[in-house]
């Protein structure tokens, strides 16, 4: 079912829950955060060393705000017109909660026609793999309020052509490059795992991505700390190869209704 299809069967800016939805949800919230927390006692990583990001592509608003409740403080979108669905009513849950905006990560490819629309509501942009889509997001942050955005370099380590990201060889020199641009932090590297059940070839991909961000860090693109790696299926390996940041959907809201 293609985008627009599922979009006309659930309403995503839907506000109501049921209770039996909610509990799922929770329970699913908790069951990661506890995943998280036991990977990192495994590895002697602090407590707080990786944040818990729910990949909320097809949830609708009170399926997000019931994450939230749960403990989740840190959303990402696949696409922009779902941000878009979704953006106003997530902040008035959260001011109607206390609380101010969490972060709001685009964790999806970023088409060059709706980054001026996404902009006003996303704090971070982790799907940057070329120079050319840097400079259009700097770009278009002239015309806009807010004059600073959070980058991740999205990175190709598995080498799976299926994958975006740029390639590990250019990576460096793209950090470097974007890390110039006006209004844009370079604030992280992303990558998503090789699709394989192999243990030491998943973890090789982390670990190369590491060893990235620390050669950056060293070349004193200080702000460059975060390594958004692992999903549902490999978030432990990631974490115990230093992943900052897990993208977690199925593991919070179960299956997938829709593609």
């Amino acid at each position: 079912m293609g985008m627009t299809a599922y979009m006309e069967h659930k309403d995503l800016s839907n506000t109501s829950i049921t209770d039996e939805r909610r509990a799922e949800i929770t329970s699913g919230v908790h069951r990661t955060l506890d995943a998280v927390q036991n990977a990192l006692a495994k590895t002697g990583r602090p407590s707080d060393a990786t944040t818990l990001l729910a990949a909320t592509k097809t949830r609708d608003v009170a399926e997000i705000l019931a994450a939230v409740d749960a403990g989740i403080r840190c959303i990402g979108e696949n696409r922009p017109q779902e941000v878009l669905a979704k953006a106003e009513g997530l902040a008035t849950g959260l001011a109607n909660r206390g609380l101010d905006a969490i972060p709001f990560h685009m964790i999806g490819q970023l088409q060059a026609n709706k980054i001026s629309k996404i902009l006003p509501y996303i704090s971070t942009i982790e799907s940057v793999d070329s120079l050319k889509l840097a400079e259009r997001i700097s770009r278009r942050l002239e015309t806009q309020e807010n004059h600073e955005i959070g980058i991740f370099l999205e990175v190709n380590e598995s080498g799976e052509e299926t994958k975006s990201g740029c390639s590990p060889d250019e990576a460096y020199d793209l950090a470097q490059q974007i890390a110039e641009l006006e209004g844009l932090r370079l604030e992280g590297l992303m990558t998503i795992g090789t699709h394989v059940s192999d243990e030491k070839v998943v973890r090789t991909g982390f670990a190369h991505l590491r060893d990235l961000r620390d050669r950056l860090q060293t070349a004193g693109l200080s702000a460059c700390r975060e390594l958004s790696m692992g999903m549902s299926g490999d978030m432990e390996w990631a974490i115990a190869e230093g992943s900052t940041l897990v993208r977690v959907g199925t593991g919070i809201f179960g299956e997938r209704a829709f593609i």
